[in-house]
């Protein structure tokens, strides 16, 4: 497999392992990118641009994206923590404050805060939605505000798979006027420079690649976990809290399709570049090639300041939320105990570590069964690790 791109004295050990990834761990098309004190250090792509292509007849290109799923959550907390930034957002109103018809069915005291540390206790509909129901913004709110939780909002913690996405755009268009997708075009992407959209333009379809679904491979040596047998019971029972929360969209969306893509669901159907997500969460620690800084840091610091730990209702193990972002855990390993960031089950990885002042993301269109802890992520993040020390 032949890895294009380069990479800064010191971090070879990142090209080394983005090659394992093809040679052994199975990868069909990627790309890795890495910040350091707001530089790019390390940037590289390799494979074919489809899951199920040829990287002869269609390779990954520089600047080749791919709908990334839940590491699309990261984008759209920031918007809600630039919105408090700015004084615009009370992280401690309730949600019904801005959104008077989420205040049904013993919701009223809901937290904006408990809605992005998954505490909010709504991460299933009664009555999941359809893909084209999904797509619009109206249908999704109004399901998630007429929901009863399932637990009294801000005593626990569960994964907000699929509602994420209306919880969040809806607050973000009552409060701005504007949707979710629309805010991160226009103060986020755009001023930073960086290869994301939340509802992907006509204009930038040609270059995202098909994604699907890849076996786990089978060269003897290649890293294998199997999940704790409570994982896999909750992952098979259809009435499960697990089952529930991700199918709160039925039937599963064609991700390849152009309408798909170009929806606006902030929990799972972002598109990006690795480049536009390493320098997204660059950009949220510090400035960029001497551009502009998101976060001040008093921000980043509520961005990963714990607000939920211990066993997910959902996701049946245990995980840490700061504001909308996964830190640092045995679910998800990240770069350090202050790294920040989120996931994509099956594949992608973003986040950012203001000590070293280390960004992230990795971009695939292959994706596996995990949800937050992919070996092909976790070998680049090891890599970096060896690099710095």
């Amino acid at each position: 497999m032949d890895v294009h791109g380069t990479v800064a004295a010191g971090f070879e050990p990142v090209r080394d392992a983005f090659a394992g990834n093809f040679e052994r761990l199975g990868d069909r098309g990627a790309a890795v990118a890495v910040y350091r004190d707001g530089h790019r250090i390390v940037d590289l792509w390799g494979g074919a641009r489809d899951f199920d292509g040829d990287a002869g007849d269609a390779p990954w290109e520089h600047g080749t994206a791919q709908v990334v799923r839940s590491a699309t959550k990261g984008v759209a907390a920031a918007v809600l923590l630039l919105l408090h930034q700015r004084g615009e957002l009370d992280l401690d109103a309730p949600v019904g404050d801005h959104w008077p018809e989420y205040k049904a069915a013993g919701k009223e005291r809901t937290l904006v805060r408990q809605l992005l540390a998954h505490r909010a206790g709504v991460p299933v509909l009664d009555r999941p939605l359809t893909p084209a129901e999904a797509a619009d913004p109206d249908l999704g709110a109004a399901a998630v505000a007429a929901q009863a939780p399932v637990w009294e909002p801000g005593t626990d913690h569960g994964y907000h798979a699929q509602t994420y996405s209306w919880l969040t755009g809806e607050l973000v268009r009552r409060v701005t006027g504007r949707t979710v997708g629309e805010w991160i075009a226009d103060e986020i992407a755009g001023p930073i420079g960086a290869g994301l959209w939340l509802g992907l333009p006509d204009a930038e379809q040609a270059r995202v690649g098909r994604v699907g679904p890849v076996p786990a491979p089978e060269t003897a040596g290649a890293l294998r976990t199997r999940p704790k047998r409570a994982v896999s019971e909750a992952y098979a029972d259809p009435g499960s809290l697990t089952r529930r929360a991700f199918g709160a969209i039925s039937p599963l969306p064609d991700e390849n399709d152009p309408a798909y893509r170009a929806a606006a669901l902030p929990a799972s159907n972002g598109i990006a570049t690795a480049d536009g997500l390493a320098r997204f969460y660059a950009s949220l620690i510090g400035e960029v090639d001497g551009g502009r800084r998101l976060f001040t840091p008093e921000t980043v610091e509520l961005a990963r300041a714990e607000q939920s730990a211990g066993p997910d209702r959902v996701l049946v193990v245990a995980t840490r939320f700061g504001l909308g972002y996964m830190l640092h855990g045995s679910a998800s390993p990240l770069l350090s105990p202050g790294s920040f960031g989120h996931p994509g089950r099956g594949g992608a990885l973003a986040f950012a570590d203001p000590e070293s002042g280390i960004a992230f993301g990795y971009v695939t269109n292959g994706f596996r069964k995990g949800v937050t802890a992919d070996p092909r992520a976790q070998a680049l993040v090891r890599a970096v690790r060896t690099a710095l020390s």
